[in-house]
């Protein structure tokens, strides 16, 4: 039905090979390569009702990022890879993996008839042309304005522009329509949701109907009401702030991660990715692609 993306295990290979790479972690990088597709072909093979999907698929997400964020990152005698995580973005990569899959295995017959894209993708924002009267351009010099989606529900989309009618000298491009957008932050700051709410308007601005989410696992920021934005919601998967500063800056050398090492594991244990957020985040999504019938609308009594 879908061909879905592999952003992490794509992030993976690309570490491996990266020639920054402490010799002491390429075995470990190695290894959580084989624990990666393991870990993959455990989701594909997850069936049963909904609840049972989510709570088993939350269950491998959280022992998967425990081998991530812990054996392989925060326990490495080097500082590279947890000094680099924000740039080589291992931790952000699995939530835009797993997103797809999950979404893929509780709605698999009712979106098996529809040609969608799920996962990572750059969609459509926004179109402008040529202003110059004079000008010769095809088209119109039509350009396309898009936008990189952590996660989207989205279709391929072809637009076409002349000057003629018999489309002579004509300028065709191809880009996605979202329907349904996430962006997955592992951090949420004030300046993130301002970049967030400015990106929701634009989605809704092209395409009114769709959704925009926000996910992020940490809260970084005193909570401000989406009321006032185009964002429809912001989930916060594992239901909890993030660690103090005071307490992170502890962890930039490998003495300090030794020294600190319970205090880092024992707040990821308290606070796991929740079966409820993500459960929360599939409803919306059950909410948007039901098809409302005349039944269902006189059953209910509103639409």
């Amino acid at each position: 039905m879908f061909l879905l993306p592999t952003p992490h295990g794509d992030k993976l290979e690309a570490l491996a090979q990266n020639k920054k790479l402490p010799v002491q972690d390429v075995f470990r990088v190695e290894q959580i390569l084989l624990e990666y597709k393991e870990w993959r072909k455990q989701l594909e093979d997850i069936h049963g009702t909904t609840p049972e999907i989510v709570t088993r698929m939350i269950s491998l997400l959280n022992a998967y990022r425990w081998k991530v964020d812990v054996d392989l990152i925060f326990d490495s005698e080097n500082d590279f890879l947890y000094r680099q995580k924000g740039q080589i973005k291992l931790d952000n990569s699995v939530i835009e993996e797993f997103l797809p899959l999950l979404i893929k295995t509780v709605f698999a017959e009712q979106l098996q008839n529809y040609d969608l894209s799920l996962g990572p993708t750059t969609c459509f924002s926004g179109i402008r042309f040529e202003s110059a009267i004079m000008s010769d351009k095809p088209g119109g010099g039509m350009q396309f304005k898009e936008k990189n989606h952590d996660f989207a529900i989205s279709r391929k989309l072809f637009i076409r522009s002349s000057h003629q009618a018999d489309f002579r000298e004509s300028v065709t491009d191809e880009t996605y329509i979202a329907y349904a957008v996430a962006e997955c932050k592992t951090n949420l700051d004030k300046t993130m949701f301002q970049e967030s709410a400015a990106t929701a308007l634009d989605v809704k601005t092209v395409v009114p109907g769709a959704r925009y989410y926000l996910l992020c696992e940490w809260l970084d920021m005193i909570p401000l009401s989406t009321r006032t934005t185009a964002i429809d919601e912001i989930i916060i998967l594992r239901k909890a702030k993030r660690l103090a500063s005071n307490i992170r800056s502890q962890f930039n050398t490998f003495e300090g991660r030794r020294r600190n090492r319970e205090i880092f594991t024992n707040y990821l244990k308290d606070n796991p990715f929740q079966v409820e957020t993500f459960s929360r985040f599939i409803t919306h999504i059950k909410n948007f692609i039901e098809i409302n019938t005349e039944i269902d609308v006189l059953d209910r009594g509103y639409f």
